[in-house]
């Protein structure tokens, strides 16, 4: 299991937290989700089965920019 946080600084309501965790729930392999609109932050924690591009693009798809690190 590998985990990881990403800065996704347009994260600002919980209507953004339902997306991006309804996004990222939706990928094979994906443990847990877990957004914080204070930190603008969406930590996960995956398997193999999916990868960390997929789930940057799956953010992505729902509007969000994920800043690089």
């Amino acid at each position: 299991m590998t985990t990881t946080t990403l800065n996704v600084p347009d994260i600002s309501c919980g209507h953004c937290k339902m997306s991006i965790e309804g996004a990222v729930n939706q990928l094979a392999g994906i443990d847990s989700v877990e957004v914080s609109i204070e930190g603008k932050t969406v930590a996960i924690s995956y398997g193999e089965a999916v990868t960390l591009d997929a789930i940057i693009e799956a953010i992505e798809e729902q509007g969000y920019d994920v800043a690089s690190n």
